[in-house]
């Protein structure tokens, strides 16, 4: 199964019956969520000094919710992408909350084991890029944003993408097209943000 939209039967009869508690569609349906959820979560952790950890720890409370709220799904409105989308929204912003409340993490001793994570150059030259990404993003609406997201970053086809923003497949591909324009046009030649972006 490639697509979770609501115009793939194949996506809807796997929902269907992982719904009605058949394991091996519940296994299969989480198997198919778990990449894009993954993406979803780290594409808007990034710039909150985040590791891909945290991300991916977000998009296991993302699973799991979805795994408990699967047996009250009913197929109603925009469809199971939105509703997958929209858990992983608020488990996302859950964790923006938490980071502000702790700004600071302290350690009581030294680890005794080498960190092999990236050093202090690598981990500021990542941190500039995607602090430089994220102002890129943030001059765009938060609609024509999360479109992009979804596209580029998650990886979504349009029509999961119109799913999870109740919108149209068209639609969403004429603001992506917008919004990747004004991106284009806000880069200066040596890839700079200009200093005097609005939305």
């Amino acid at each position: 199964m490639n697509s979770l939209s609501n115009e793939d039967p194949d996506a809807e009869a796997l929902v269907a019956a992982a719904v009605a508690g058949d394991r091996a569609a519940l296994n299969e349906l989480l198997a198919e969520l778990r990449p894009k959820i993954i993406r979803y979560c780290r594409a808007h952790t990034g710039r909150a000094q985040s590791t891909y950890a945290s991300a991916d720890d977000i998009a296991q409370e993302v699973l799991i919710a979805v795994l408990k709220a699967l047996p009250s799904y009913r197929a109603t409105g925009p469809g199971f992408t939105a509703f997958v989308f929209g858990i992983a929204a608020h488990k996302v912003s859950d964790f923006h909350r938490r980071n502000m409340r702790e700004r600071a993490t302290l350690i009581a001793e030294a680890p005794d084991v080498p960190d092999h994570r990236p050093g202090p150059e690598q981990a500021a030259l990542r941190d500039e890029l995607s602090e430089r990404l994220g102002a890129l993003l943030d001059t765009l609406p938060k609609e024509h944003r999360d479109i992009v997201v979804l596209r580029l970053v998650v990886g979504l086809t349009s029509t999961e993408t119109a799913d999870a923003m109740s919108s149209t497949s068209g639609a969403v591909r004429v603001t992506q097209h917008r919004a990747l324009t004004k991106l284009r046009r806000l880069l200066t030649a040596d890839g700079e943000l200009p200093n005097h972006t609005k939305r």
